[in-house]
């Protein structure tokens, strides 16, 4: 038994290491187990360089028809694991066909390398950055080794970027439970059908009869683009309110949707949920808005990631009045990573 066992060992031991990589900054990744790993940091246009041992085990030798080190920059899809969309590819021959005795170690360089998107965990999605070595073999199978790094690129002060100013009215038909919309910005119960496509665009319903206004609100943020830790700075001030309102929150919501057409599949996420009142608001009362983006597992937002997935993030507002009906109002942000950040 114990000579079955090593049939099937692997002939040599491979290991990789980046040239830098004692002094190169180390972040934590989530593997597929649950377990967090530190793997080194890198940008785009950065030189990866470092050596890969090969360490034949005791008494044997290793024979190969080539050994090459890749550079891959890949996509994979959680619904469909183990293909992977390659949108960055690199190659580098380390070594001629022939047989290895002694422990050998190769050098390896991809100067400047361009890699565009930053490394992404997500609930659906992933996208990686991954040194592949191979000893190619033959009817023995070829000896793999993958070694991961993480990729975050920095992004420049936004030209422009405005505060969101919008005004809200909410009204109530007599003898039914459901709010309507009056106009594209107004508040919106969150029910079940919301639920199930609560990103859908707002419609305009013209209401005219039987028609109270209740509710009529004014929120105001101080920038629609926010790096990722910043502060959101704003107000909610109520102009109208005729219904009794309990409470207040201000949640963060991240959006991944993966596919295309038909195939597209959207996945919600609450990051973060801050409380702003607690109890019924005033006419004319202002309430004011500061939440602290750095506490939260944020990422910048990706738009079109190779027409594989996107990214994007929301300021959800919800107000619940006393009978425990929910209205929300979605505003889309946008989300970039400044170069003086730790992260």
């Amino acid at each position: 038994m114990n000579y079955l066992r090593g049939a099937f060992k692997p002939a040599c031991n491979i290991s990789i290491t980046f040239t830098d990589g004692k002094n190169r900054k180390q972040v934590p990744v989530k593997k597929d187990n649950g377990q967090m790993v530190m793997n080194p940091l890198f940008h785009s246009q950065e030189t990866i360089a470092g050596k890969v041992c090969i360490e034949p085990y005791q008494g044997k030798k290793v024979e190969h028809n080539g050994v090459k080190v890749e550079l891959l920059g890949q996509i994979e899809m959680y619904f469909d694991r183990g293909n992977f969309y390659d949108f960055t590819s690199l190659v580098r021959e380390l070594d001629v066909p022939g047989e290895i005795y002694e422990n050998k170690a190769y050098p390896f360089e991809f100067p400047t390398v361009e890699m565009p998107y930053e490394t992404y965990n997500g609930v659906n999605v992933r996208l990686r950055y991954v040194l592949k070595v191979t000893v190619t073999r033959g009817y023995a199978g070829s000896i793999v080794e993958y070694q991961d790094f993480v990729v975050r690129n920095y992004s420049p002060l936004p030209p422009i970027n405005n505060s969101i100013k919008v005004r809200s009215k909410l009204s109530q038909f007599p003898g039914s439970l459901s709010l309507f919309i009056l106009n594209p910005f107004a508040l919106k119960p969150l029910l079940a059908s919301d639920m199930l496509n609560s990103f859908g665009p707002l419609l305009d319903v013209q209401m005219e009869v039987g028609i109270e206004d209740c509710l009529h609100i004014e929120f105001e943020y101080n920038k629609s683009k926010y790096h990722l830790k910043d502060v959101i700075l704003g107000k909610v001030y109520f102009l109208l309110v005729r219904i009794k309102i309990k409470n207040m929150d201000l949640e963060i919501r991240r959006r991944e949707s993966t596919g295309a057409g038909a195939n597209t599949h959207v996945e919600t996420e609450t990051l973060a949920k801050f409380e702003l009142m607690d109890g019924a608001p005033v006419r004319g009362e202002s309430i004011p808005v500061r939440l602290f983006l750095t506490p939260y597992d944020l990422t910048p937002t990706h738009k079109n990631i190779n027409n594989k997935f996107s990214v994007k993030y929301y300021l959800n507002l919800v107000l619940v009045d006393e009978e425990d009906r929910r209205y929300f109002k979605q505003q889309e942000i946008t989300l970039y990573r400044l170069k003086d950040e730790s992260s």
